[in-house]
Order: C-alpha cells, then structure tokens, then sequence
C-alpha cells in the first residue's frame, strides 16, 4: 500500500508541474516550450537521482545518499532490504565460524566440498588422516588428492547410507572410517576417523576367542572320554557317584557345544565377508532340524508350517545355526511337552519365518540387545 501511494503522489506532483508549466507557458505565449522544458528539467533531475543511487549500490557500506520523491521512497526500501541481508548473513557467517572454530578442535577430520567435489574448507586433523595441506589444497578436487581406490569410489558413488571402512597404505598405514553427510543442495561434509587402535583390539579379541577354543578342545575332550569310560563301568559306583558323573557329562557336553559355537563364531569373523547366492531351501533345512531334535528326543514338541517352497540366497550352514539357535531356545524355555511351532510362509513379497514358543517370553527392553553375543536377558523377576 505505501508503494502504490508514493507511485501515486510522484503522478499527482508531475501532473501538476506540466499543468502548471502549460499554463505559465500559456500566460506567455509559449505552451508547448514550457512544458517541454519543464519535462526536460524532471528528466535531468531523476537522473542525477538515479546517479546517486547507482553511486551507493556499488558501495553500500557508505551512507546513504539525499534523495527525494519516489526515489527517496525506493532507496529507503532497499536500504531496509540490505540491512536485513546483511544481518542474515553476519548470523551465518557467525554460525559458520561457530562451526569451523568446533570442527578444527575435533580429533576426527572435517572436509567441506562443494556439489563438483572441490575442497572448501578442511580442520587439521584432515591433513594427518587424508595427507591434505592447508592453504594449499583449499580449491582443489578431493579425488584427485586422495589416490585410495576404496575412497574415491565411495566418494563418487553418491550413496552414502552406509560409512566406509577401508585400510591406507603408505609410511603408516592405518584403517579409516568415513562418513559423508549432504548439506546445502550438494555440497557435502565428510567426517574421517582413525580406528586402528579399536580394529587391532577387535583382531586380539578373534584371535583370543579362536585360540582359546581350539586349545580348550583338548583337555576337555580328555575329561569326555575318561567320564565316558567310568560310567561303562558305572556298576562299580555307588549310586550317587553314577548321578555325579552323568551331571558332569552334560556339563562337558554343553561345554563342548559352547566351544563349537565358538569356533563356528571365530571362523565367520576370520573369513572375507561375501553375499552368498547359494539357493538355500527353507522347507528342507526345517524339515532336517526336525528330523535332529527327534533324534535327540527334545522334551518339547516340534510342529512345522510350511506354506511355501520359496528359497533364500545364503549360505546353506549359516542359516541352519541361526534357524537352529532360534529353535533350541524356544524349547529351551519353554515348559516341558509344550508346542514349539515354526512357520515358513509369505508375508507379502517377502518370505517370513516365525518360532513360536509357550515361554515366558522377552520384555520388549532387550529386544534391541538380542544380537550382542553373550548377552542374557537377566530371568531374575521372571
């Protein structure tokens, strides 16, 4: 609305002047000289106006200049406009450098590039981790300053759901994990970390596992067999001494298929890690354990639902364990002659395999903790 009124005061003073200069002009004889004359003058005089305009937009940060009338009005509107940039843009800056002061005292390194890939800016943990140089490299394409094949193909693949982990090479060779985060349309900001220290204590730990099963195997198969030559002869004991060494021949039985897992476990982790496409059949794997646990004579009845012939890509012995861990639990904690029932249906376009035991069941809390190896939800309360 001010618009519009100052737009239509300068029409209201213009149309004034040449009606006042046509009459003047009329007075003297002259009508059309003075009106001419009169519209020359306001044309030289917008223009200087527009002058001093010009003048101040090439240097805002200067005074504004005196102008008046309508030009007045739109000079005061940009000014407005330009101020409230203006502190925009300090905000930002300040916001900016809040950042950059936080990330250059990061231990992790932080790389700021635009949507090509061009290096913006950078923290000096970067010049450690990545071999970058500060001021140097500021402008230059990451890709080509990173020569790790892992890197710039992660880089450039555009998908990052998922960090990369890969290992260096060089004068000292370390193992990184990346993560990049798109920002601002496509520019990107990566975050670097060194994890040699957690992957070599994660080494020591396989290692430790792997070398304690396998020594362990030894003397515990030493004390099966002796246990298992003393009750052959178990007429020779008293009673209680027979109850005695049957209790110690489930231990060493449950300790040996603690070991088993552990070696199973230790292997997964030592091997190179690939999708399997081996077809796997469900329905058949399903029917094998339950052939096994009647063979075991399990306290727990075993029901199976297979309403598909669908098959899984994996690997045929993976998926038995799992299926397997899953299976014995149920009846595990589940009361005595009660159902176990294992569904394997379509749920969807996906295949959907579901135990369902009679047990007390897991509160929702540890749910999340399920895959944590030797995690045991505390039975105290149940």
């Amino acid at each position: 609305m001010p618009n519009s009124m100052s737009w239509l005061a300068a029409a209201t003073r213009i149309g004034f002047l040449v009606i006042l200069a046509a009459w003047l002009g009329w007075y003297f004889g002259y009508p059309w000289a003075a009106v001419i004359v009169t519209m020359v003058l306001l044309i030289a005089y917008w223009l200087y106006q527009m002058r001093l305009i010009q003048l101040w937009l090439n240097d805002p940060l200067q005074r504004p200049p005196d102008v008046y009338g309508i030009w007045g009005d739109l000079l005061s509107q940009i000014y407005q406009h330009h101020r409230k940039d203006r502190e925009v843009q300090q905000q930002l800056q300040s916001t900016v450098d809040y950042l950059r002061d936080s990330f250059s005292s990061m231990r992790d390194g932080v790389v700021m590039v635009d949507e090509l890939g061009v290096i913006k800016w950078f923290n000096l943990a970067s010049e450690e981790l990545l071999g970058l140089r500060y001021p140097d490299d500021t402008g230059q394409t990451l890709t080509n300053l990173v020569r790790e094949p892992e890197f710039n193909a992660y880089f450039l693949s555009d998908d990052y759901a998922l960090p990369l982990q890969y290992y260096t090479t060089g004068d000292m060779p370390s193992n990184l994990r990346v993560e990049i985060t798109n920002f601002d349309r496509d520019s990107r900001l990566l975050f670097i970390r060194d994890i040699t220290t957690s992957v070599r204590m994660e080494q020591i730990r396989r290692d430790f596992v792997g070398n304690v099963s396998h020594e362990l195997r030894t003397p515990l198969t030493v004390i099966s067999g002796y246990l298992g030559s003393f009750l052959a002869d178990e007429q020779s004991f008293s009673p209680r001494y027979t109850k005695a060494l049957r209790q110690m021949v489930q231990q060493a039985d449950r300790m040996e298929n603690l070991l088993k897992d552990l070696l199973w476990l230790s292997r997964i982790e030592s091997e190179e890690r690939e999708i399997k496409h081996d077809r796997v059949n469900v329905r058949a794997l399903l029917q094998e354990l339950r052939d096994e646990l009647a063979a075991a004579k399990s306290p727990c009845r075993l029901q199976l639902q297979l309403e598909t012939d669908c098959q899984v890509a994996g690997d045929y012995r993976e998926l038995y364990s799992a299926v397997s861990n899953l299976v014995t639990n149920a009846i595990k904690y589940s009361p005595a002659d009660s159902p176990v029932t294992v569904s394997w249906r379509q749920h969807g376009d996906r295949p959907q395999l579901a135990v369902i035991d009679q047990g007390v069941g897991i509160e929702a809390s540890h749910i999340p903790r399920l895959t944590e190896r030797f995690y045991r939800v505390d039975d105290s309360r149940s």
